[in-house]
Protein backbone atom coordinates (compact mmCIF):
# COMPACT_ATOMS: atom_id res chain seq x y z
CA UNK A 1 0.00 0.00 0.00
CA UNK A 2 2.94 2.40 0.93
CA UNK A 3 4.20 1.73 -2.39
CA UNK A 4 1.16 2.61 -4.78
CA UNK A 5 0.99 6.25 -2.29
CA UNK A 6 4.60 6.54 -3.32
CA UNK A 7 4.10 5.75 -7.01
CA UNK A 8 0.58 8.10 -7.26
CA UNK A 9 1.57 11.32 -7.64
CA UNK A 10 -1.15 12.61 -6.43
CA UNK A 11 -0.42 11.98 -2.88
CA UNK A 12 0.21 14.74 -0.43
CA UNK A 13 3.50 13.05 0.82
CA UNK A 14 4.68 12.66 -2.75
CA UNK A 15 3.68 16.42 -3.60
CA UNK A 16 5.19 17.75 -1.05
CA UNK A 17 8.80 15.49 -2.01
CA UNK A 18 8.53 16.82 -5.35
CA UNK A 19 8.09 20.29 -4.51
CA UNK A 20 11.04 19.75 -2.29
CA UNK A 21 13.13 18.98 -4.95
CA UNK A 22 11.99 21.19 -7.11
CA UNK A 23 12.65 24.25 -4.88
CA UNK A 24 16.07 22.45 -3.95
CA UNK A 25 17.20 22.10 -7.68
CA UNK A 26 15.82 26.07 -8.24
CA UNK A 27 17.86 27.35 -5.11
CA UNK A 28 20.99 25.68 -6.38
CA UNK A 29 20.39 27.31 -9.34
CA UNK A 30 19.92 30.51 -8.01
CA UNK A 31 23.23 30.34 -5.74
CA UNK A 32 25.45 29.52 -8.80
CA UNK A 33 24.50 32.75 -9.89
CA UNK A 34 25.62 34.68 -6.70
CA UNK A 35 29.25 36.41 -6.50
CA UNK A 36 31.97 34.75 -5.91
CA UNK A 37 32.52 36.01 -2.79
CA UNK A 38 29.04 35.07 -1.39
CA UNK A 39 29.49 31.65 -2.71
CA UNK A 40 32.70 31.12 -0.70
CA UNK A 41 31.09 32.47 2.89
CA UNK A 42 28.23 30.14 2.88
CA UNK A 43 30.41 27.17 1.66
CA UNK A 44 33.68 27.41 4.16
CA UNK A 45 32.07 30.59 6.45
CA UNK A 46 31.21 27.55 9.37
CA UNK A 47 34.94 26.30 9.30
CA UNK A 48 35.96 29.34 11.31
CA UNK A 49 33.57 28.69 13.33
CA UNK A 50 34.84 25.63 13.25
CA UNK A 51 38.17 26.49 13.39
CA UNK A 52 37.63 28.69 16.44
CA UNK A 53 36.48 26.10 18.48
CA UNK A 54 39.17 24.12 17.65
CA UNK A 55 41.23 27.00 19.00
CA UNK A 56 39.00 26.70 22.67
CA UNK A 57 39.23 23.17 22.98
CA UNK A 58 42.78 23.45 22.89
CA UNK A 59 42.84 26.64 25.39
CA UNK A 60 40.78 24.74 27.86
CA UNK A 61 42.13 22.02 27.58
CA UNK A 62 45.53 24.06 28.57
CA UNK A 63 43.48 25.69 31.17
CA UNK A 64 42.62 22.50 32.93
CA UNK A 65 46.20 20.84 32.60
CA UNK A 66 47.86 23.83 34.59
CA UNK A 67 44.80 23.79 37.18
CA UNK A 68 45.52 19.79 37.73
CA UNK A 69 49.35 20.26 37.17
CA UNK A 70 49.33 17.27 34.33
CA UNK A 71 52.55 17.20 32.33
CA UNK A 72 51.90 14.22 30.39
CA UNK A 73 49.94 12.76 27.30
CA UNK A 74 49.97 16.69 26.04
CA UNK A 75 49.68 15.13 22.85
CA UNK A 76 47.20 12.60 23.29
CA UNK A 77 45.14 15.61 25.21
CA UNK A 78 45.60 17.92 22.53
CA UNK A 79 44.06 16.05 19.50
CA UNK A 80 41.29 15.12 20.28
CA UNK A 81 40.57 18.85 21.88
CA UNK A 82 41.00 20.23 18.50
CA UNK A 83 39.74 17.93 16.24
CA UNK A 84 36.59 17.14 17.42
CA UNK A 85 35.08 20.37 18.31
CA UNK A 86 36.57 21.54 14.68
CA UNK A 87 34.22 18.59 12.91
CA UNK A 88 31.19 18.94 14.77
CA UNK A 89 30.70 22.75 14.74
CA UNK A 90 31.07 22.45 10.92
CA UNK A 91 28.82 19.47 10.92
CA UNK A 92 26.16 21.13 13.61
CA UNK A 93 26.42 24.83 11.71
CA UNK A 94 25.56 23.01 8.19
CA UNK A 95 23.12 20.94 9.40
CA UNK A 96 21.31 22.96 11.80
CA UNK A 97 21.52 26.34 10.02
CA UNK A 98 23.19 26.46 6.70
CA UNK A 99 20.91 23.32 4.77
CA UNK A 100 17.43 24.83 6.47
CA UNK A 101 17.90 28.15 5.50
CA UNK A 102 18.81 27.93 2.24
CA UNK A 103 16.15 24.98 1.61
CA UNK A 104 13.40 27.73 2.25
CA UNK A 105 12.56 25.88 5.96
CA UNK A 106 14.13 29.03 8.25
CA UNK A 107 13.05 32.12 6.52
CA UNK A 108 13.23 33.83 9.98
CA UNK A 109 15.65 36.09 10.43
CA UNK A 110 15.49 36.51 13.91
CA UNK A 111 14.94 32.56 14.41
CA UNK A 112 18.30 32.37 12.14
CA UNK A 113 20.01 34.80 14.09
CA UNK A 114 19.08 33.04 17.30
CA UNK A 115 20.58 29.50 15.93
CA UNK A 116 23.47 30.30 14.87
CA UNK A 117 24.21 32.14 18.09
CA UNK A 118 23.32 29.38 20.48
CA UNK A 119 25.57 27.13 17.74
CA UNK A 120 28.53 29.33 18.19
CA UNK A 121 28.02 29.39 22.04
CA UNK A 122 26.85 25.68 22.61
CA UNK A 123 28.66 23.74 20.31
CA UNK A 124 31.63 26.01 19.27
CA UNK A 125 32.38 27.57 23.05
CA UNK A 126 31.15 25.48 26.01
CA UNK A 127 31.13 22.17 24.49
CA UNK A 128 35.17 22.10 24.34
CA UNK A 129 34.89 23.44 27.64
CA UNK A 130 32.86 20.53 29.04
CA UNK A 131 35.14 17.89 27.02
CA UNK A 132 38.45 19.09 28.23
CA UNK A 133 36.86 18.75 31.85
CA UNK A 134 36.40 14.72 31.82
CA UNK A 135 39.85 14.59 29.18
CA UNK A 136 41.75 15.90 32.04
CA UNK A 137 40.08 14.48 35.43
CA UNK A 138 41.16 10.72 33.76
CA UNK A 139 44.84 12.14 32.90
CA UNK A 140 45.13 13.55 36.78
CA UNK A 141 43.39 10.22 38.32
CA UNK A 142 45.87 8.48 35.96
CA UNK A 143 49.30 9.98 36.67
CA UNK A 144 48.03 11.41 40.25
CA UNK A 145 49.25 14.70 39.17
CA UNK A 146 47.06 16.43 41.81
CA UNK A 147 44.85 14.97 44.71
CA UNK A 148 41.63 14.47 43.92
CA UNK A 149 38.58 14.28 46.47
CA UNK A 150 36.63 11.17 47.61
CA UNK A 151 32.98 10.88 46.19
CA UNK A 152 31.51 13.10 48.59
CA UNK A 153 33.70 16.08 47.68
CA UNK A 154 33.92 15.30 44.10
CA UNK A 155 31.33 17.65 42.74
CA UNK A 156 32.51 20.49 45.17
CA UNK A 157 35.80 20.04 43.97
CA UNK A 158 35.23 19.75 40.32
CA UNK A 159 33.21 22.92 40.48
CA UNK A 160 35.77 24.70 42.31
CA UNK A 161 37.89 23.96 39.57
CA UNK A 162 36.26 24.86 36.46
CA UNK A 163 35.47 27.92 38.05
CA UNK A 164 38.98 29.71 36.68
CA UNK A 165 39.23 27.79 33.65
CA UNK A 166 35.74 29.06 32.77
CA UNK A 167 36.21 32.79 33.71
CA UNK A 168 39.02 32.17 31.06
CA UNK A 169 37.06 30.83 28.54
CA UNK A 170 34.34 33.52 28.87
CA UNK A 171 35.80 35.66 26.45
CA UNK A 172 36.13 32.59 23.90
CA UNK A 173 32.52 31.68 24.32
CA UNK A 174 31.08 35.24 23.49
CA UNK A 175 33.99 35.61 20.84
CA UNK A 176 32.18 32.46 19.03
CA UNK A 177 28.64 33.78 19.70
CA UNK A 178 29.09 36.71 18.31
CA UNK A 179 30.67 34.99 15.03
CA UNK A 180 27.75 32.49 14.90
CA UNK A 181 25.45 35.60 14.97
CA UNK A 182 27.78 37.52 12.28
CA UNK A 183 27.46 34.20 9.83
CA UNK A 184 23.77 33.72 10.36
CA UNK A 185 23.12 37.50 9.65
CA UNK A 186 25.29 37.17 6.41
CA UNK A 187 24.05 33.58 5.43
CA UNK A 188 20.10 35.41 5.70
CA UNK A 189 21.52 37.82 3.65
CA UNK A 190 23.12 36.32 0.67
CA UNK A 191 19.51 33.73 1.54
CA UNK A 192 17.60 36.93 0.51
CA UNK A 193 19.54 37.99 -2.15
CA UNK A 194 18.86 34.78 -4.06
CA UNK A 195 15.36 35.07 -3.96
CA UNK A 196 15.70 38.86 -5.01
CA UNK A 197 16.94 37.20 -8.90
CA UNK A 198 13.51 35.36 -9.35
CA UNK A 199 11.63 38.79 -8.12
CA UNK A 200 9.78 40.76 -11.16
CA UNK A 201 12.23 43.88 -11.98
CA UNK A 202 9.66 46.05 -12.16
CA UNK A 203 6.09 46.42 -11.02
CA UNK A 204 3.18 45.52 -13.85
CA UNK A 205 1.58 49.11 -13.19
CA UNK A 206 4.87 50.63 -14.34
CA UNK A 207 5.67 48.64 -17.36
CA UNK A 208 2.29 49.60 -18.90
CA UNK A 209 2.76 53.20 -18.12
Amino acid sequence: MAGREFLDSSSPQNLLYMEKLKHADLMAKLFEGLPKADQNLVNHGAYFLAANSSLCGLAANNFFRQTLNVTKAAFASSLPMAVIPFLSTAAIYDIFLRQPLFLGDLDCQACAVVRGGLIGAVVGGLYPFFMALPVNASLAARYSSAPLPGKENLLRFWHRASQPVFRKMSFGILIQTLTGIYLATKYHGIYFKMLEQIKPKKDPEELEA
